[in-house]
């Protein structure tokens, strides 16, 4: 999925950019703290089952179109004076599998789709590890307190995930941080997704203030901004 679809799909402005920055900013200032943000478009590409799905319909299609063989083969024999090569039919067969295998494929690519096809297990893993590599390429593994936090959001599975550090998981329960990540996905799914957002920031926030004050020097050692993952290869 392209960048600026991402974003009408979102229905992000670019106000909401700023806005989303700015209350990060506000909660960072209570905390030594940080907290990250990121979108992708989806968490792997999901080719293995979209292409058995594919190839799921492809036989079903190849089954229908066996029981009416005998009305195809009249056909050809009408269309050919009754002198139809003999490789017609079978061509007939491959080239419509083929042409279903395509079609499926092109069709499972569409996000509504792939939810169904893809088994939910297999997203919800996908998510976390997604999640998780994005944890240590962004640094937020590597505050100073180890008190950085990852709010990742993936737009085709619809799920959203909170990564806390080492030091914020001897304080506070991850059950915590489901608590918000499942209102956030809530809020996504109404189409509030400022309001997701910058909810979802108060409430770590809020969090990392009573566990994590902020001392008199406090360095900002994160990017405030959301951050939009490009579309990659990640299986």
């Amino acid at each position: 999925m392209k960048y600026k679809t991402l974003i009408k799909r979102l229905n992000l402005k670019e106000k909401d950019f700023e806005d989303i920055k700015e209350s990060v900013a506000k909660e960072e200032e209570k905390t030594t703290g940080e907290i990250a943000l990121a979108v992708t478009a989806e968490s792997a590409h999901y080719s293995y089952w979209e292409l058995l799905a594919s190839n799921v319909f492809a036989a079903i299609v190849l089954i229908v179109l066996l029981s009416f063989s005998e009305k195809i083969h009249n056909l050809y024999k009408v269309l050919y004076w009754q002198n139809e090569p003999v490789w017609i039919l079978p061509a007939f067969f491959v080239i419509s599998c083929f042409a279903a295998i395509v079609i499926a494929f092109y069709l499972a690519n569409i996000p509504a789709i792939d939810r169904i096809i893809v088994p939910k297990r297999i997203q919800s893993q996908c998510v976390t590890h997604r999640a998780f590599r994005y944890f240590t390429e962004s640094g937020v593994y590597d505050t100073a307190e180890h008190s950085g936090i990852l709010i990742f959001v993936s737009y085709m599975e619809h799920q959203v995930r909170i990564v806390a550090d080492s030091g914020i998981n001897k304080k506070i329960s991850q059950d915590m941080w489901n608590l918000i990540a499942d209102e956030m996905a809530e809020n996504l799914k109404n189409g509030k997704t400022k309001e997701a957002f910058t909810i979802a920031v108060e409430k770590c926030g809020q969090l990392l203030a009573e566990n994590f004050p902020a001392h008199e020097e406090n360095p900002n050692e994160l990017s405030d901004g959301l951050v939009i993952l490009e579309d990659e290869e990640w299986y």
